[in-house]
């Protein structure tokens, strides 16, 4: 087959897959199959993880009422997910900017990190999930999938389409399934729940979404695509130059020379109509759980577009108590997956246990010393029933699994394992 022929072939295979695949529907993308097919390159690299993850994501949103999610840090906060039972990550660009980025700094939520933060603990998390699926399968257990699909935060994109495109790109390389990308300007990029917000123009925001999907189907890669907007409290945009933001233009401008707007459920509304058609999910930030404002957005995008799903944000900003009753919060998940919120997380769940447990372990050790340590022993050990098992720590960890590779390489005659002779194995069997 000659060149030519070959590219012909790989052209009508896309243009087949758009037209009839049921995971294309409703999706308009802004280029042609032939894009693609020009600027794919020869030699298509197979990227397992993101496939894998992006069509069992898929799977789990078109079949379940709602998938909850709760955001990691670590590679062992999501393996801890997974072996508790949740089906699905979310990867906080709050939590990376906090404790987890590629700078060692701790920053606040305004894309203060290297652009390489959020795949790097993608990528880490995934490295966990493999090793945790590695001893499972040695140890002839394999009733687990650990490979938990992982949403990740694409922030702003970091500056124009071009860093939105080669963002969406590394994060398939390092497995993501999903990514979500904000209409706030990158340069003053925000936390959802902090002033200061300013929007890019509508139509700036749906060409970063067309980049990203053209970096996922030049990877070859079925990525879901959420876009985020953060019109319901975001009062400014940097131009007055697209029709679709002119209506809640105020006439303003600030020292900095952004316009001001009309922020509220019609900004929203307006622009998660625009995102729809490029968007796999429609997420809207908001200020606080209101199930009728959910309700509202909810109808206004699906008297367009009828089949669109939606994500929510579960968040630790909001003081749940505070807002709603226990009756409430009790169903209020279940009423968001009746309106069509397929996605629900609460973003920022790691860096509370995270702190939260490691307070509290460190205000009774102070005061109990090892008293307290062993309360929480002992507290690992109840929840083996539950299906715990880092108690073990070496074992959690690997080391039973690479004792396995050295016996393997010594013809079973090593006599340097580590798990045997160790007092995990004396005392913890």
């Amino acid at each position: 087959m000659t060149p030519e022929q070959t590219r012909q072939q790989q052209l009508a295979r896309i243009q087949q897959d758009w037209a009839d695949n049921p995971r294309w529907k409703g999706v308009r993308r802004g280029y042609t199959a032939q894009d693609v097919c020009r600027l794919r390159g020869s030699l298509h690299l197979e990227h397992t993880l993101a496939r894998r993850g992006a069509e069992r994501l898929w799977q789990l949103l078109t079949e379940q009422p709602f998938v909850p999610a709760l955001g990691a840090l670590t590679g062992n906060q999501a393996l801890q997910q997974v072996k508790a039972g949740l089906k699905a990550i979310y990867l906080s660009g709050w939590q990376v900017a906090g404790d987890a980025n590629d700078a060692g700094e701790m920053y606040p939520d305004q894309s203060l990190y290297p652009v390489s933060s959020v795949p790097t603990v993608v990528r880490k998390i995934n490295n966990a999930f493999i090793r945790a699926d590695q001893i499972h399968h040695a140890e002839g257990k394999d009733d687990i999938d650990w490979f938990a699909p992982i949403v990740a935060d694409a922030e702003a994109g970091f500056g124009g389409v071009l860093n939105a495109h080669e963002l969406m790109k590394h994060m398939i390389e390092a497995g993501a399934a999903g990514v979500h990308f904000e209409d706030q300007l990158a340069a003053a990029k925000k936390c959802g729940h902090m002033g200061g917000k300013v929007l890019v123009p509508t139509q700036e925001a749906v060409q970063k979404l067309i980049a990203a999907r053209l970096a996922a189907d030049l990877a070859g890669v079925p990525t879901v695509l959420f876009a985020r907007t953060d019109a319901e409290a975001a009062n400014l945009i940097t131009s007055d130059i697209d029709a679709n933001d002119k209506p809640f233009l105020t006439g303003e401008r600030t020292a900095e020379g952004f316009f001001r707007t009309q922020n509220g459920l019609a900004q929203a509304v307006s622009r998660g109509l625009a995102y729809a058609p490029y968007a796999d999910l429609i997420w809207c930030e908001t200020g606080k759980p209101d199930l009728k404002f959910a309700r509202d957005f909810a109808e206004a995008i699906h008297a367009a577009y009828p089949d669109k799903m939606l994500a929510y944000n579960c968040s630790p900003s909001f003081n749940w108590k505070k807002n709603l009753d226990d009756a409430t919060v009790a169903k209020f998940q279940r009423e968001l997956g009746a309106m069509g919120y397929k996605f629900q997380f609460i973003t920022l769940a790691g860096f509370h246990a995270l702190n939260y447990s490691m307070f509290d372990l460190a205000h009774g050790y102070a005061r109990e010393q090892m008293s307290a340590f062993v309360k929480l022993q002992q507290a690992e050990f109840a929840a083996e029933a539950r299906g715990y098992t880092a108690t073990k720590h070496q074992r959690e960890v690997g080391t039973g699994y690479f004792d396995a590779i050295t016996q393997v390489v010594q013809g079973g005659q090593s006599s340097v394992t580590a798990l045997t002779g160790s007092t995990e194995e004396e005392q913890f069997a």
